[in-house]
């Protein structure tokens, strides 16, 4: 497969212009179009993308190895179909809503301003993992880890303590009530 270093994709349309399967390192992606595209074994290490949309695109065993999202657009992205070695990556104000990372290992992965509405964190470990100034409503919390996750700033989360491992995990009120939810208590 073919190794792309060092280069910078400036608004190219995905959808009409076909992704070149290859080993992108150390690339830029900014107001690209990958809607629906399908990038399945693909590598990105050491990528950023900024102002794309992935909304509804097919990775299977893509590999996403230390990159940066910002201000993309990425409804319905099943991550959990994603290569899993070295994978890793953050999110900075990115619109994450139905997203799956159903069983995905991502330890100290970081959120910041994003909307995660009704995303599936099912079975994932999230240690250390930071959701900052983000929205988790409906986004679903089963069997997951989230040990030393700091909720602080985030909002609209229900996350069940008996059936998710929360120790050490950070909560500020008035948002702490989301822990609650489940009892279908009044709170005042």
């Amino acid at each position: 497969m073919e190794v792309i270093t060092d280069e910078t994709f400036n608004k190219i349309d995905y959808t009409i212009d076909k992704l070149e399967r290859a080993e992108y390192d150390n690339c830029s992606f900014t107001n690209c179009n990958f809607t629906g595209v399908d990038i399945s074994n693909i590598a990105f290490t050491e990528c950023e993308f900024i102002d794309c949309n992935f909304s509804t695109v097919k990775a299977i065993n893509t590999s996403f190895r230390d990159i940066t999202f910002s201000n993309c657009k990425m409804l319905g992205f099943s991550f959990n179909n994603c290569d899993e070695f070295l994978l890793s990556f953050s999110f900075k104000e990115c619109n994450l809503e139905l997203s799956s990372f159903y069983q995905l290992k991502l330890k100290k992965i970081s959120f910041i301003n994003c909307s995660l509405c009704e995303a599936d964190f099912t079975e994932a470990d999230l240690t250390e993992s930071s959701f900052d100034n983000s929205n988790l409503k409906r986004a679903i919390f089963q069997n997951t880890t989230l040990e030393k996750a700091d909720f602080r700033t985030a909002r609209n989360y229900s996350i069940d303590p008996e059936i998710n491992r929360i120790k050490k995990a950070k909560f500020s009120l008035p948002a702490v009530t989301g822990l609650l939810d489940k009892y279908n208590i009044e709170i005042k």
